[in-house]
């Protein structure tokens, strides 16, 4: 029997690990959800709406446990609270807008003919949720797809192995049926084996692009839809006009906040000339003042990697870079709670330049590069200059420059004076290998439906 571990960053110690299930009992899970979603699509959409925001509240209820879990699962400091404020308001904003999203598009009703547009619910819904926000991730997927009537079935990276269990209790408890939302525990070649299958009727990834590339392998031929969401390596332009504090505070966040490890995280900035020095300084500054430590202390401001192969590839490429002519800005001895294991130091560094990997490839930790640039067109082509494109991060007192800037951008959003947000009104997607598809907003539920179309001649006298 394979056994599914979570070693925890804070001391390497097996946190937690569950039996992964072999393929006879998945496809039994399976099985059951299928049969579940003939009864839960038939049920009013109020009453499903309202029954995952039971879940939701009673998930809020659990905060005491599901605080300290994360910091020993992935190491993100209790003083944060969790993921609470981002899961309530992506799932209390689906629920406003289902109704809307779902609702019939009717294109006549005469006399003579009724034709309209109806938004089917797919089945049953396959949610791989990742391991950095495994809470506010999942529910991306999981409550704008419960409410348009699909079972979900909920598996959740081994690092963040208990997440997917508690919100399967949680939304249990709460009132939806055991067989409309269950959490598995699964290996790699079970997992494949069931989406090679057809065992699902829409599959929701996010994750590495390696871990997207195997997901569209398992698919190929079943014609399964996918969403994915993977690798990143989002931009930061600081144009001359900008608010240079603000931007500091919200890049520098941006950057390293839960050890960096965030989907739209920022990992390169491009500042003009102008204020080139000044935000560096800045942000050298602000970067030193974090607290590496425990996560279980509420004074720690930065925890550890999730595990120590991810703080690996981050020393990995900062050395690269240095090698190359890179130079690092922030004191190593400011943060003694560096282990070289998955407690990293957060960095900073500038002589960078597209050659190196560092500049190139997803980190993924709490590390950054800035480059001084002297144009829009500059700065345009540098951060185009990526296999990537989640968000682009554009600061500028100037809203057209931003858009004009931003229509040439190859990112699935841009902002201007803001970064690392994900705003539950709009479409979250990619490009390039960033992935495909996209979550919440109205465009979320319809990615999570599929249209079927009415065409009523009406018989006359």
């Amino acid at each position: 029997m394979t056994m599914i571990q979570c070693i925890s960053p804070i001391d390497g110690s097996v946190y937690a690990e569950r039996p992964a299930l072999l393929l006879e009992a998945a496809r039994d899970v399976v099985a059951r959800a299928k049969k579940a979603q003939k009864s839960w699509v038939k049920r009013p959409l109020e009453e499903r709406v309202q029954l995952v925001l039971k879940g939701v509240a009673r998930l809020n209820e659990m905060v005491d446990e599901v605080v300290p879990e994360l910091a020993w699962q992935m190491g993100r400091p209790v003083r944060y609270g969790g993921e609470f404020r981002g899961f309530n308001e992506r799932s209390n904003y689906v629920a406003t807008i289902a109704a809307d999203a779902l609702a019939p598009l009717v294109i006549e009703e005469s006399n003579a003919f009724e034709r309209r547009i109806e938004r089917e619910a797919h089945g049953v819904v396959f949610v791989i949720a990742p391991w950095n926000y495994p809470y506010m991730t999942a529910i991306n997927t999981v409550a704008p797809a419960l409410m348009a009537g699909n079972t979900v079935i909920i598996k959740h990276a081994s690092q963040t192995i208990l997440v997917g269990e508690r919100m399967v209790r949680a939304f249990n408890e709460a009132g939806v049926p055991e067989d409309v939302f269950q959490n598995v525990f699964l290996d790699h070649g079970t997992t494949s084996a069931l989406i090679a299958e057809k065992s699902f009727d829409f599959v929701n990834f996010t994750g590495s692009v390696e871990g997207g590339r195997s997901i569209e392998r398992a698919a190929a031929g079943t014609f399964t839809p996918l969403g994915l969401e993977l690798g990143g390596k989002d931009p930061g332009y600081v144009m001359e006009d900008a608010d240079l504090d603000a931007a500091v505070d919200t890049l520098m966040d941006g950057a390293t906040f839960n050890s960096g490890q965030c989907c739209c995280g920022i990992e390169r900035i491009y500042v003009h000339e102008s204020l080139y020095d000044d935000f560096v300084e800045k942000s050298v500054a602000w970067v030193s003042n974090y607290k590496l430590g425990n996560p279980l202390d509420k004074e720690t401001s930065l925890g550890p990697m999730a595990h120590k192969r991810f703080a690996a590839t981050v020393r990995a490429q900062i050395a690269d870079a240095v090698a190359k002519g890179a130079k690092a800005l922030v004191d190593p001895k400011l943060f003694p709670a560096d282990d070289g294991g998955a407690y990293v130091a957060p960095q900073i560094l500038v002589n960078v330049d597209h050659s190196m990997e560092f500049m190139r490839e997803e980190t993924f930790g709490p590390a950054v590069g800035i480059m001084k640039v002297k144009s829009d067109e500059e700065a345009l082509s540098l951060m185009n200059d990526s296999k990537y494109g989640l968000t682009a991060s554009l600061w500028t007192k100037d809203a057209e420059r931003a858009a004009r800037i931003g229509s040439e951008i190859e990112t699935g959003t841009v902002f201007m004076n803001r970064a690392d947000y994900l705003d539950p009104a709009l479409c979250w997607t990619g490009v390039k290998e960033t992935g495909r598809g996209g979550s919440l907003s109205v465009i979320g539920f319809q990615n999570l439906t599929r249209p079927k179309s009415y065409h009523l001649k009406k018989v006359t006298a």
